[in-house]
C-alpha cells in the first residue's frame, strides 16, 4: 500500500522540471548577441551535439550488453530481480538525458550571457546562473521522478512475499541496484567528457599561449572551438550526469538501510523511513528555486563579491531545507526526530565546509593559489611542485570533516528505531549523504554556471567584444573557476558518504540474497541461525569481515591500486589525446598560409573530430575496470573480499580526489591570478611557467579526479547487483 504523502516526491519532480523548463525559456527569450557571436556560438553548439551522439551509440551498444547480461542473470540463473535490467536502461537513460538538456542550455547560453554582460556584470550573472540552474533542477527533478516511476511499479507489481518487512527489504535492495545505470553512464560522461576537453584544452595551451604567444580563446587557434565544445561535455554533460547518480544512489541507499533499520518495527514505520530520504530530497528541490533567484551583484564586484552572491543562494536555501526537513520528521512521527534532523544538518554543514574548503585552496582571492602563482617566477618546476603540495595539504579538511561527520550522523541517528543497532547509525550516515545533497538544485546550478560563464569569456574574445566587456566575462570566468572547484569538492565529499551508505547496504543486501537463493538457515558458533532474523553483526561475523581476515586486507589493497590504475589510464588516455591535438595544431599553424594574420580560417572540425575519436577510444577500458574489478574479487576472494575491495576504493579513491581536484583548480586559477596583472601578467615567462602548470593539472582537475567518485560508487553498486553471483561461490549451509 503506498501512503498519500508519497505523492508529493513526484508532484515535487513535476514542478522543478516545469521550473527548469521555465529558466531555459527565459534564457531563450534573452539577446544572442552580434552576428558573429552567434556563428560561434553555433560552432560549438553543433560540435558539443555530434560529440554526444557518438558517445551515446557506443554507450548504447555498452548498455545493451550488459543488459542482456543482467537479464541472463535474472531469468536464467535467477540470481537478480527480474525488473533490474529494464530499470538499469531507465536510470542511465535519465542520466544522459540530465546531461544532454544541460548542454543544451549551456552551449546556447554563452553567447548571451556575453552580450548580457556587455550591459552590466549582473546581467551577465544573471543570464549565466539561472542557465546552469536548468542543469540543477532537471537532474533532481529526472531522478525524483524515475524513482518514483519504479517504487510504483514495485509495490504494484513485485508483491511476494505479500505484506510481509522482509517484501520491503526486498523490493529497496533491488531498487538500489537500479543506480547501475545511473553511475555507468555518468563514468562514461565523465571519463569521456574530460578525455574530450583537456585533450583540446592541452593543445590549444601549449601550442596558442606558449608557442605562438596569442592569447587564449583566439580565434586564430585551431584548438579553440574544440576547448569551448569540451568545456560543456566535459564540465556541464559530464557533472550532470556525475551528480544524478550520486543523487540517485544516495537516496536509494537511504531507503534501503531505512527498510532493515526499521524490519522490527511496524510496515507503517518501515515504509516512512523508507520514503523520508525522498521527501527530503523533494522538498530540497523545491526550496532551491527560492535560492536561485536571490542571486545578484553589484557592478563593480570583486571576486569574492561574487562568491558570496552564489553562497548567498545556497545558504538560503539549506536554512529553509533544514526547517523543512524537522517539520517531515516531526510529522512523520519518528521517535527521535532531533537525530535523525542532527543528521541531516551534519551532511548540509559537511558539504559547506568540504565546499568552503576547496574554495580557500584554489580562489585566488586567497594565499595558496597565489602562493602558487608567485613560484612561476622561478619557472615551471617550482610552479607543479608547490600545485602539488597545495593539493596534499587541501586532503585535510574534507577528510577530517567527512570522519567527523559519519561518526556524528551515525551517533545521533541510533537512538531512532526501537533498538540501538549498528543498522540505525547506518541509517542516520545515509540520511546525513542525502542532506548533503538536499541543495543539489542550486550547488549543480553553481557548478554548470562556471562553463556557461568560460564559453562566455571565449566567444567575448574570438567576437572582438570591447575591453569592459571582456573585463567583465573574465571575472565570471574566475568566478567559474572557483566553483568548478568548489562543486567537484562538493561532488567528491558527497560521494564519500553516499559510497559509506552503499558499503553498509551492501552488507545489508547480503541477507536480501540469502533469501533470494532459498538459504533458509546458516550456522554461526554452534548456533543455528535462520536467515531472516539475521542482524547485521550476524551476516558480519559469518563471512569474516573483519581486518585479521586476509580476504580482507587483500580486497583493501585491491581497492586502493585500482584508484591509481584508473587515474593512470585516464591520464595517460588524456596525454595521448592531447598530443595528438598539438600536432594537428602545430600543422595548421604551419600548413595553412594567413592564420596568424587573421587571412584564413582555421579547421575547427578537424579537432573536434580528433577530441571525439579519443574520448570514444579512450574511455572504455576505465569504465570496464569499474564493472569487472567486483566481478572477479566477488569470485575470487568471496563477500569478505569484496567488502574490504570497496572500503579500500574509497577511502584511496577519496583523498586521492581530492587531491587532484584542488591541484588541478590551484593551477589553473594561479594562471588566472597571472593574466589579471600578477608577476607581469599575460606574455610574461611566469604567466608561460603557470600555463604549463595548468596543463598538467587540466587532466587532474577535469577527468581523473572527477571520475573517481564515480568509480567508487559504482563499483559499489555493481557489487549489489552481483551479490547473487558472489553469494553462489560461498559455502553456504
Amino acid at each position: 500500500m503506498i501512503p498519500g504523502y508519497f505523492w508529493l516526491i513526484p508532484l515535487s519532480a513535476v514542478f522543478v522540471l516545469y521550473v527548469a523548463g521555465r529558466l531555459f525559456r527565459m534564457m531563450k527569450a534573452e539577446a544572442p548577441g552580434t552576428e558573429r557571436m552567434i556563428e560561434i556560438a553555433t560552432y560549438v553548439h553543433r560540435g558539443a551535439l555530434a560529440y554526444l551522439k557518438q558517445q551515446y551509440k557506443v554507450v548504447g551498444l555498452v548498455f545493451l550488453l550488459i543488459a542482456g547480461f543482467l537479464s541472463l542473470l535474472a531469468y536464467r540463473f535467477h540470481l537478480q530481480n527480474h525488473w533490474v535490467p529494464f530499470a538499469f536502461i531507465t536510470a542511465g537513460v535519465c542520466s544522459g538525458l540530465a546531461g544532454f538538456i544541460g548542454m543544451q542550455t549551456a552551449t546556447q547560453a554563452s553567447s548571451r550571457a556575453a552580450f548580457a554582460a556587455s550591459h552590466s556584470l549582473n546581467d551577465g550573472l544573471r543570464v549565466a546562473f539561472r542557465s546552469g540552474a536548468v542543469m540543477g533542477l532537471t537532474v533532481v527533478g529526472l531522478a525524483l521522478l524515475d524513482y518514483s516511476f519504479w517504487f510504483v511499479v514495485l509495490n504494484l507489481f513485485d508483491t511476494d512475499p505479500a505484506d510481509s518487512v522482509n517484501r520491503m527489504i526486498t523490493l529497496t535492495g533491488t531498487m538500489l541496484t537500479f543506480a547501475m545505470g545511473a553511475s555507468l553512464q555518468a563514468l562514461f560522461a565523465r571519463v569521456g567528457g574530460g578525455i574530450f576537453t583537456k585533450a583540446a584544452d592541452v593543445g590549444a595551451d601549449l601550442v596558442g599561449k606558449v608557442e605562438e604567444g596569442i592569447p587564449e580563446d583566439d580565434p586564430r587557434n585551431p584548438a579553440t572551438i574544440a576547448d569551448n565544445v569540451g568545456d560543456n561535455v566535459g564540465d556541464v554533460a559530464g557533472m550532470g550526469a556525475d551528480l544524478y547518480e550520486s543523487y540517485y544512489g544516495a537516496m536509494l541507499a537511504a531507503a534501503a538501510l531505512g527498510a532493515s533499520a526499521f524490519a522490527r518495527g511496524s510496515i507503517v514505520m518501515q515504509m516512512k523511513a523508507i520514503l523520508a530520504p525522498l521527501l527530503i530530497g523533494a522538498v530540497g528541490a523545491v526550496l532551491s528555486v527560492i535560492g536561485i533567484f536571490v542571486v545578484r551583484t553589484k557592478e563593480d564586484a570583486s571576486s569574492l563579491d561574487l562568491l558570496k552572491a552564489l553562497g548567498r543562494g545556497i545558504k538560503l536555501s539549506g536554512l529553509f531545507i533544514l526547517v523543512a526537513v524537522f517539520l517531515i520528521f516531526k510529522l512523520l512521527g519518528f521517535e527521535n526526530a532531533l537525530g535523525l534532523w542532527g543528521a541531516v544538518a551534519v551532511g548540509l554543514i559537511a558539504g559547506e565546509i568540504i565546499g568552503k574548503s576547496s574554495e580557500y585552496y584554489t580562489s585566488q582571492a586567497y594565499f595558496p593559489t597565489r602562493n602558487v602563482a608567485e613560484q612561476s617566477q622561478t619557472g615551471p618546476a617550482t610552479v607543479i611542485i608547490s600545485g602539488i603540495g597545495v593539493g596534499m595539504l587541501s586532503t585535510v579538511i574534507p577528510v577530517i570533516i567527512v570522519a567527523v561527520g559519519t561518526l556524528t550522523a551515525f551517533y545521533l541517528a541510533q537512538n531512532i528505531g526501537p533498538e540501538r543497532d549498528t543498522i540505525m547509525g547506518l541509517y542516520g550516515v545515509s540520511i546525513a549523504a542525502v542532506g548533503m545533497l538536499s541543495t543539489l538544485g542550486i550547488t549543480m546550478a553553481t557548478d554548470a554556471y562556471g562553463p556557461i560563464a568560460d564559453n562566455a569569456g571565449g566567444n567575448a574574445e574570438m567576437s572582438g567584444l570591447g575591453e569592459e566587456v571582456r573585463h567583465r566575462t573574465d571575472a565570471l570566468d574566475a568566478l567559474g573557476n572557483t566553483t568548478a572547484a568548489t562543486g567537484k569538492g562538493f561532488a567528491i565529499g558527497s560521494a564519500a558518504l553516499t559510497a559509506l551508505a552503499l558499503l553498509a547496504s551492501y552488507v545489508s543486501a547480503i541477507k536480501s540474497g540469502l533469501i533470494a537463493s532459498g538459504t533458509q538457515y546458516i550456522v554461526l558458533n554452534g548456533n543455528v541461525l535462520d536467515v531472516p532474523t539475521l542482524s547485521l553483526e550476524d551476516i558480519i561475523a559469518y563471512f569474516q569481515i573483519n581486518l585479521l581476515n586476509p580476504r580482507v586486507l587483500m580486497g583493501l589493497f585491491i581497492g586502493s591500486m585500482l584508484a591509481f590504475v584508473f587515474c593512470g589510464l585516464s591520464i595517460n588516455a588524456v596525454g595521448r589525446a592531447a598530443a595528438s591535438m598539438v600536432e594537428e595544431v602545430r600543422r595548421q599553424f604551419r600548413e595553412i598560409p594567413g592564420i596568424m594574420e587573421n587571412k584564413a580560417v582555421p579547421n575547427y572540425a578537424q579537432c573536434v573530430k580528433i577530441s571525439t575519436s579519443a574520448a570514444q577510444r579512450e574511455m572504455l577500458l576505465p569504465s570496464l575496470l569499474a564493472i569487472f574489478s567486483p566481478i572477479i574479487v566477488g569470485i575470487v576472494l568471496r563477500v569478505a573480499g569484496v567488502v574490504g575491495l570497496l572500503a579500500g576504493a574509497v577511502s584511496t579513491g577519496f583523498v586521492l580526489a581530492i587531491f587532484m581536484a584542488n591541484s588541478g583548480g590551484t593551477w589553473d586559477n594561479a594562471k588566472k591570478y597571472i593574466e589579471e596583472g600578477a608577476m607581469g601578467g599575460k606574455g610574461s615567462p611566469a604567466y608561460k611557467a603557470a600555463v604549463i602548470g595548468d596543463t598538467v593539472g587540466d587532466p587532474f582537475k577535469d577527468t581523473a579526479g572527477p571520475s573517481l567518485n564515480i568509480l567508487i560508487k559504482l563499483m559499489s553498486i555493481v557489487s549489489l547487483v552481483v551479490v547473487g553471483v558472489t553469494l553462489a561461490f560461498e559455502k553456504i549451509i
